[in-house]
């Protein structure tokens, strides 16, 4: 875990307007837990961020940064995170010059329904299992594993895969990172995270659909 940092500015300096909304946002973004940022919507290009966000607001997230002390390193799939950037960035050739690409804010969003142990959060590689109900925006069912009668649900098993190596759509790999064990989340995924512009015909998914599902995180191993 990175050393904890020195605080940048005083509250006179965070409230004079000689001090830009950019600067603080950086500084958060820099020094925070991907969580932290998440609760505060700071995640994303500092340009589109400070369009949004009011200074009072910026304010209050860069104190509260010292007093919870959330900085980055703290989330407990962080460290796994930041290796898997370091070993990406090594194996790319090194005649080429490596350029670091702002994709901007996560192409989904998770609404949580119930809420879980907050213990038992998996890891890049975990093998974890889902009972789930995808659907379209316009309510139409397209998968789940859910049995229609609930007394089958106890003979039938939930999905199992390893989180975070690809084996599902982005959007699920990133939003499951974010769950702990169970958890049940409705969590909306933008086109780009899903099946993006082909979508996937045998499923009933059209090409830039938007996709919803209910998860329950079952079980982390």
């Amino acid at each position: 875990m990175a050393a904890e940092p020195a605080r940048e500015w005083s509250d006179e300096q965070l409230k004079s307007d000689d001090l830009p909304k950019k600067d603080i946002i950086k500084f958060i973004q820099d020094n925070a837990a991907h969580s932290f940022l998440n609760e505060h919507k700071l995640l994303g290009n500092i340009k589109n961020v400070a369009k949004t966000a009011k200074k009072e607001q910026l304010i209050i997230a860069y104190n509260q940064l010292f007093e919870s002390k959330r900085f980055k390193g703290t989330d407990p799939v962080e460290e796994v995170t930041e290796q898997v950037k370091a070993v990406k960035i090594e194996e790319k050739p090194k005649e080429v010059k490596t350029e670091v690409v702002d994709e901007g804010p996560p192409k989904y969003t998770k609404s949580v329904l119930k809420k879980g142990d907050k213990t038992n959060f998996p890891k890049k590689g975990d093998t974890v299992s889902c009972w789930y109900t995808g659907t379209l925006e316009d309510g139409t069912v397209f998968d789940t594993n859910i049995p229609s009668v609930a007394r089958k649900k106890k003979q039938a098993k939930p999905l199992s895969f390893k989180v975070g190596m690809g084996k599902v759509i982005r959007g699920w790999d990133e939003a499951l990172l974010t769950m702990s064990k169970g958890e049940t989340a409705q969590i909306e995924i933008e086109p780009e995270w899903a099946y993006g512009k082909k979508g996937l015909p045998d499923s009933k998914i059209p090409p830039n659909a938007k996709l919803i599902f209910e998860v329950e995180l079952v079980s982390v191993d």
